[in-house]
């Protein structure tokens, strides 16, 4: 790990300051569980390290009729297990139930897990975020299981690594941001983007500018759910997840939002889905039908054709989850 200066601000807008203007030169660190290994990985070499520990209003969960209010350096044990999160927002606290062991949960936090860097082994060893070799793209003919299904057709291939995405974005969530400039929102939607080129990242946000929280709309009856599938039980990366949010009347879905994650660069809305469930009485075969639909544009690489298959199967188990037809353990 190369050397670096290390700052530790009071403030959000003192942590603005001390950052740099362009890419590369300062990083944020929240929890650490990612920038840390990038750093003794030598994927990142920060000159100036910026602590957000010391940054009190980036913390605590306020719920009111206005919606949820989620400080960015809220760990992601408080978010699962804070009543009001269990008790109206169901999906989110399923999103983040898993995610790494106790320990990762007690460190990592909401705006680290939406800024952590793609997982990608070409990334992850040196061969850049759009993972090429003297010009030559090393994706396509290369180890690409656990690679994009959706929006693969190049430049990037990775997937977008975050758990509490697709669940935020099927909520209808938003971001605040702080810059030089002051603050700004911005959907979480829109946060989330594919670079075209290495000098790009995967976020829109700027070098210095600091997520200080996340807003989510009233639940208003808004019924949501996620599942995701691993190769093992825990402590492993998610193969494919996904998050439905559904407004119902009965058992009758008036609305539906689906979004799949780790399948695509970014986190990716399913219209077929979304249509396949809209009007319908939720049951099985409803929820399988959504599945189908939502994985019938998939274009998987050589390697990674399997994903089809558990993107279908994340989004009905998501489906019938967020419905209440079956709990947790369950499905």
């Amino acid at each position: 790990m190369q050397a670096f200066e290390y700052a530790r601000p009071k403030t959000a807008q003192e942590a603005v300051a001390l950052l740099a203007s362009e890419w590369g030169k300062s990083e944020l660190l929240a929890g650490g569980s990612d920038l840390l290994s990038r750093m003794k990985d030598d994927v990142s070499a920060p000159q100036r390290i910026v602590s957000l520990s010391g940054v009190h209003e980036l913390r605590g969960i306020a719920a009111s009729a206005r919606g949820l209010r989620l400080g960015a350096l809220v760990t992601l044990d408080e978010l699962e297990t804070h009543p009001a999160v269990r008790e109206h927002y169901a999906g989110i606290a399923q999103a983040v139930e898993q995610v790494g062991g106790p320990q990762i949960r007690n460190v990592g936090t909401v705006g680290g897990n939406l800024c952590q860097r793609p997982r990608c082994w070409y990334y992850r060893n040196g061969f850049g975020l759009l993972a090429t070799y003297k010009g030559r793209p090393l994706v396509p003919d290369g180890d690409n299981r656990y690679h994009a299904i959706f929006g693969n057709e190049g430049p990037a291939y990775f997937v977008s690594p975050s758990s509490l995405a697709p669940i935020l974005i099927a909520l209808g969530a938003s971001l605040r941001l702080l810059g030089p400039d002051g603050p700004r929102d911005l959907p979480v939607e829109q946060f989330f983007v594919t670079p075209k080129s290495e000098a790009e990242r995967e976020h829109a946000i700027k070098p210095n500018e600091v997520i200080t929280e996340v807003l989510v709309p009233p639940a208003n009856g808004t019924k949501s759910g996620f599942y995701e599938i691993l190769q093992k039980e825990s402590l492993d990366w998610p193969l494919a997840m996904a998050a439905v949010a559904l407004q119902m009347e009965g058992r009758r879905v008036e609305k539906a939002r689906v979004v799949l994650g780790q399948v695509a660069p970014v986190p990716w809305p399913s219209a077929e889905a979304e249509e396949a469930l809209k009007g319908k009485m939720v049951s099985e075969e409803v929820a399988e039908e959504a599945g189908r639909a939502a994985a019938s544009k998939a274009t998987p690489l050589s390697k990674n054709k399997y994903k089809v298959q558990l993107a279908r199967v994340a989004v009905k188990r998501a489906v019938l989850l967020a419905a209440g037809l079956v709990k947790k353990g369950e499905v």
